[in-house]
């Protein structure tokens, strides 16, 4: 597939790393300029480009950088993507360490990614948010190893929804649906399942165990 990548930290430079070596046409961007990325597309074979260019021809787009900066991406983002295209959010809202006081999570009770889809103008598939990105390299497993780690996923689009999936599978997890994105509080940071290294029941039983009220750590 053809994959963009806005954000090339820890999760979207060790993506572009495992989905370049699975054959997959990666464009990836930051904040900084294409000419900063000539390493990571030297070692990867990813092309680097503008977060403008990103999602041109993209079946996947994959969003993974600092939730404040969310707002400033450019209008039209997507207006060159491939038809029927999924957005992936890997965000997190860290209001004390990062991120300030967000009006729209802390006034409005919307999700982390109901907020990001809001400002996306797309509908988004919230994956990856509470996973290590030394993980992605390290413990992808085949499927039906008795150790390979399972991953949250929601969304409401259900085509987008299982086209993520299928490439999670693809990366060496297992994926446990976690419902629409009104439920993706529920693997919002400090929750059960955020950061959880364990497989599906685990990950399932994780989920249901999970608080909608906000921890005090994580409010503005």
């Amino acid at each position: 597939m053809k994959i963009g990548i806005i954000g090339a930290g820890n999760i979207g430079g060790n993506l572009t790393r495992r989905l370049t070596a699975l054959g997959h046409e990666v464009s990836v961007a930051n904040s900084r300029g294409p000419e900063t990325l000539a390493a990571l597309a030297e070692e990867t074979g990813a092309t680097p480009v503008t977060v403008a260019q990103a999602a041109r021809g993209a079946e996947i787009v994959v969003v993974t950088i600092p939730f404040k900066k969310v707002p400033d991406l450019p209008a039209g983002l997507f207006a060159e993507a491939a038809e029927g295209f999924a957005v992936i959010d890997t965000g997190n809202y860290y209001p004390r360490q990062r991120d300030g006081r967000i009006a729209g999570v802390e006034d409005e009770g919307l999700t982390e990614s109901r907020w990001t889809e809001r400002h996306l103008g797309h509908p988004v598939i919230k994956a990856f948010n509470g996973t290590y990105a030394q993980d992605i390299l390290d413990r992808h497993r085949p499927a039906g190893a008795a150790d390979r780690m399972a991953l949250p996923v929601a969304g409401d689009d259900a085509a987008a929804k299982k086209t993520v999936r299928a490439l999670i599978d693809e990366l060496g997890f297992d994926t446990v649906d976690a419902g629409g994105l009104d439920e993706s509080w529920r693997q919002q940071p400090d929750t059960p399942v955020y950061g959880l290294r364990e497989g599906v029941d685990a990950v399932t039983k994780a989920l249901a165990e999970a608080s909608p009220t906000r921890p005090a750590d994580f409010r503005g």
